[in-house]
């Protein structure tokens, strides 16, 4: 009998620290990397009619726990705050004042919004309204 609730317990602690490391490895993903958008869901205009010369960038600071970026023509920087798949991000973003056309204010309209995240199995970064998929980034090298 107690070797039944030890076994018991020690499947209970594995499984535990299973979930708490994938967690962690999913977060990890995260930082140590420059982000570029390749897909916006909701604008009239074509994508590269948005983004013609230079795309949005987002890079994640573990230890600052702010994001920071290109929005395809001004630089911008918000706190963000993580729970599990939740993603949040602070407001107002702190951005430069150059205006560029509708694409920025899209960008930075549609980040606000945002409340979960997932990095899909080919290393992509989907930003997501009520799981609708409304941002998807990739991964570049650091600019």
């Amino acid at each position: 009998m107690k070797i039944e609730h030890n076994l018991i317990a020690l499947l209970f602690a594995i499984a535990l620290a299973a979930c708490s490391t994938s967690k962690k490895t999913t977060n990890d993903q995260l930082f140590d990397k420059t982000w570029e958008l390749e897909y916006l869901s909701g604008p009239r205009i074509a994508f590269e009619g948005l983004y013609p010369e230079k795309k949005p960038t987002i890079t994640f600071s573990k230890a600052s726990k702010r994001v920071a970026g290109n929005n395809s023509c001004n630089g911008y920087a918000t706190n963000f705050t993580l729970d599990g798949k939740s993603i949040s991000f602070g407001k107002p973003m702190a951005t430069t004042m150059m205006y560029c056309g509708e694409g920025e204010n899209f960008f930075l309209s549609t980040i606000e919004k945002v409340d979960n995240y997932h990095i899909d199995e080919d290393g992509k970064l989907n930003l997501s309204i009520a799981e609708v998929p409304m941002m998807r980034f990739k991964a570049v090298d650091k600019k």
